[in-house]
C-alpha cells in the first residue's frame, strides 16, 4: 500500500457503539497493531481529562485485539521533544481524540510530531482523528462557532473541511452551510460514523451506524454507511 488510510470520525471515539469502525481500521494493519492514542485536544479542558481520554483509547483498542499505548504529547513544547516523536514512530496507527480543534491545530502544525504522522500514513499506517481530531486532519478547517470561515488544517484528507457530531447540531448551524463559500467539500459526519479513506482515485467510504452529508458546488447528497464517495480533487 503507497500510502495508508485516514479515518474522519463525527463522534463517540472509545465507545462500543464505534466497535465496527474501528474492526475495520485494525484490519488495515498486518499482524498486531500498535496503536498510539493521542488526547492532546482535551489538554484545555484541564484536570486529568487528557489521562481519562488516553485510558479509555487504550482500554478500548486492548479490548479490540490491539496493542495500544498513550503517548501523552499535550503542548507545543511536547510535540518538538523527541522523545515523543520517537514513541510515535513506535506507532503503525495514531488515534487523536476529541476535545479543542484551535487548540490542536496549533501545537501540530508543522511539528516533528506531526510529521512523524505523516511518515506513518506514507508508509501505510492508520491514522484517525474523532471531532477534533478529525477536524485538524482535513484540508480546511470550520472555526467554530463561525461554520462559514475556514482556516488551513494539516491536509492528511485532501480537499476536504469537517464538520463532526453532525446529526447534532442544530438546524440553525446546519442551514447556512450549502449557501457558504467554501473551497473543496464539506463532511458533515455523524456520531459513530466515520469517513475513511482516500481509496483509489479519492474515493472515501463511510462506516458506522449514522450517515455523511457531503456539500459540494453541485449541491448536497447524504450518504448512509457502506457507500462510496467519490471526492474529486478539482472541486
Amino acid at each position: 500500500m503507497a500510502n495508508g488510510i485516514a479515518a474522519l470520525v463525527g463522534a463517540g471515539e472509545f465507545l462500543s457503539v464505534s466497535d465496527p469502525i474501528d474492526i475495520e481500521l485494525l484490519q488495515h494493519i498486518a499482524g498486531t497493531a500498535r496503536v498510539a492514542i493521542v488526547p492532546a485536544a482535551a489538554a484545555p479542558d484541564g484536570g486529568d481529562s487528557p489521562q481519562r481520554w488516553a485510558k479509555m483509547g487504550v482500554d478500548h483498542f486492548t479490548r479490540l485485539g490491539a496493542t495500544a499505548f498513550p503517548v501523552m504529547a499535550l503542548t507545543r513544547a511536547d510535540m518538538q521533544n523527541e522523545s515523543f516523536v520517537q514513541q510515535i514512530r513506535s506507532a503503525d496507527f495514531v488515534y487523536f481524540s476529541g476535545g479543542k480543534p484551535r487548540y490542536l491545530l496549533e501545537i501540530l502544525a508543522e511539528s516533528p510530531f506531526w510529521a512523524a504522522v505523516k511518515d506513518i500514513f506514507t508508509a501505510g499506517g492508520v491514522i484517525a482523528g474523532c471531532s477534533a481530531g478529525a477536524m485538524v486532519m482535513a484540508e480546511y478547517m470550520a472555526d467554530f462557532p463561525q461554520v462559514w470561515k475556514t482556516l488551513p488544517a494539516l491536509g492528511l484528507a485532501k480537499n476536504l473541511t469537517v464538520i463532526p457530531h453532525f446529526d447534532e447540531l442544530p438546524q440553525a448551524i446546519k442551514s447556512p452551510i450549502g449557501a457558504m463559500r467554501h473551497k473543496g467539500y464539506i463532511a458533515g459526519i455523524d456520531g459513530s460514523t466515520a469517513l475513511i479513506g482516500p481509496f483509489e482515485q479519492n474515493a472515501w467510504r463511510v462506516v458506522g451506524r449514522g450517515a455523511v452529508t457531503i456539500y459540494s458546488a453541485s449541491g448536497k447528497n447524504k450518504y448512509a454507511s457502506g457507500s462510496v464517495i467519490q471526492l474529486d480533487d478539482k472541486e
